[in-house]
């Protein structure tokens, strides 16, 4: 049994799932992998439900009835993961765009660190981004600067997508009212994490663009981003318990 468990939402992912898979339980520690799949028509479902004969224990897939957006597919992930007995939860991309081996970086970051959340961060050491044209890197470096500005966040990165989680900062944001599904969802956890008094910690990361696939990006996604930050400086966060 593993006390950590790595959500990778898919879509369209049948030519990185089976590699990203593999690299993670190739990892000096163990890991479980939980795939939220959303109906990709590419076959993504088959290769994942072919590697759990391969892994049995290891490997999970709950599968879900179309496209439903980024933000939703990790809550039905944390969900799934608070029913059992995980104590670290991490987020991941499919397409090695996140390296696997910084698993272990930000696992060590909340175990041995004692950090309630850790974020692999593009921006905590300048700018590590291997393969986004120039404009991409601008637009996401400020992006985050403008994150900052508005909410008064410390978090340099603050639309990354690479966390780990522990279980208790899970039990403790409301999940149910997490509102945005895109990167905005990605603003919201950490924001609700700091409000809600636990310590989050960046660890500096490389990121690298895909090179197998295609990019979820879109302009709506990135208008959810900077639309949203400005309701989420008004938002009171409280915990599930109260």
């Amino acid at each position: 049994m593993s006390d950590s468990i790595v959500i990778i939402p898919t879509y369209n992912e049948k030519e990185n799932i089976e590699n990203i898979i593999r690299y993670v339980f190739s990892l000096s520690k163990p890991f479980h992998v939980l795939v939220v799949e959303d109906n990709s028509p590419d076959g993504t479902a088959d290769i994942v439900k072919s590697l759990m004969k391969e892994f049995p224990g290891q490997l999970f897939i709950e599968e879900r009835k179309g496209k439903l957006g980024l933000g939703t597919a990790y809550i039905h992930g944390f969900k799934w993961a608070l029913k059992r007995s995980y104590e670290y939860v991490f987020e991941m991309d499919a397409d090695f765009s996140h390296n696997p081996d910084d698993l272990l970086k930000l696992y060590h970051a909340c175990h041995v660190d004692k950090a309630d959340m850790s974020v692999g961060s593009r921006y905590i050491t300048g700018v590590n981004v291997v393969n986004w044209p120039m404009g991409r890197v601008l637009m996401s470096y400020y992006a985050s600067a403008y994150v900052r500005l508005v909410t008064g966040l410390s978090i340099r990165d603050t639309t990354a997508g690479f966390v780990c989680y522990s279980r208790r900062v899970l039990e403790t944001i409301d999940l149910d009212k997490v509102r945005f599904t895109g990167y905005a969802f990605q603003i919201e956890m950490k924001f609700s994490a700091v409000k809600l008094g636990f310590d989050v910690k960046e660890v500096p990361i490389i990121f690298t663009d895909r090179t197998l696939g295609e990019s979820k990006m879109n302009k709506s996604i990135f208008t959810e981003a900077i639309f949203g930050v400005m309701q989420l400086r008004f938002k009171k966060i409280k915990p599930k318990s109260a």
